[in-house]
């Protein structure tokens, strides 16, 4: 395709490969867990980095890395004290995230303001070598440790109390999974944009969980379906000159009214 023969559209390309398999995977789990503002938490609180890295004059990726870290280790600890009400977390961290970064800014020059645009909205077409290198380390490392850990992920994601009893780290493989999670948020940001990041995380997941009949089915399912989504997306988005990132949300929402409606109409036929 003639698309593909200008360098930024082939590395573009690249990037929606390794995103398509990052996002999907780790969405599954987020959907199980319950934790799909998870997404959206972390992405705000990414934004205070990305703001301290401005402020700072040091790269925006590695205060991004920081402070994601260190939010993954207070959502859990939160998590732990609002052990019944656990939506409670994601509340107070998103919006002090959120809040923490319009501060931060407030300290910043005028030129700031414009360059945190650029994350909230995101921009595929611009991701550069370095970028697509940390995609595809942590797409390694991702699909490494779903090989190694599956069963015990598998456990600690659908009862906490069983992976107690079989002597896992519950808290460690939170917190663990956590800093994973804000670290693939905080890579992706400046690709696909804080507004829409949980878009391409949950709605794979939530289309393959309609789809797949086990859980090894639906993290496989929820790859393929990013795949689909998000390459359409990119040549959609370049065919129609609109932005890559939103054009890939509303695919995936098409897909996913798409997928329930057909499957609405299979339960109507079976029942007659």
């Amino acid at each position: 395709m003639e698309m593909f023969s200008y360098p930024f559209m082939r590395m573009a390309l690249m990037a929606t490969v390794l995103m398509a398999i990052i996002a999907p995977m780790l969405g599954v789990f987020l959907v199980v867990r319950r934790q799909s503002l998870l997404a959206d938490t972390l992405s705000h609180v990414s934004l205070a980095g990305v703001a301290l890295g401005f402020l700072v004059n040091v790269n925006p990726t590695l205060t991004t890395f920081l402070v994601v870290v260190i939010a993954a280790c207070l959502l859990e600890y939160l998590r732990m004290i609002y052990q019944t009400y656990s939506e409670i977390s994601t509340a107070i961290l998103m919006s002090g995230g959120l809040a923490l970064a319009l501060i931060i800014m407030s300290f910043s020059d005028g030129s700031s303001g414009v360059k945190i645009n650029e994350y909230l909205f995101g921009s595929i077409v611009t991701i550069n070598e370095s970028q697509l290198f940390i995609l595809a380390v942590l797409a390694l490392i991702l699909v490494v440790a779903y090989i190694l850990f599956r069963r015990p992920m598998y456990v600690l994601t659908f009862d906490e109390d069983t992976a107690h009893v079989d002597g896992l780290p519950v808290t460690l493989m939170s917190i663990l999974f956590n800093v994973l999670t804000g670290i693939a948020i905080s890579v992706m940001i400046p690709i696909a944009g804080a507004l829409l990041i949980s878009a391409i995380m949950v709605l794979p997941a939530a289309i393959a969980m309609r789809i797949g009949k086990g859980f090894q089915q639906v993290i496989i399912i929820s790859v393929i379906v990013g795949l689909v989504g998000m390459l359409s997306g990119l040549v959609a988005s370049y065919q129609f000159d609109t932005p890559a990132g939103a054009t890939i949300t509303m695919l995936f929402i098409g897909i996913f009214m798409i997928v329930n409606l057909v499957k609405w109409s299979v339960t109507k036929l079976r029942q007659k």
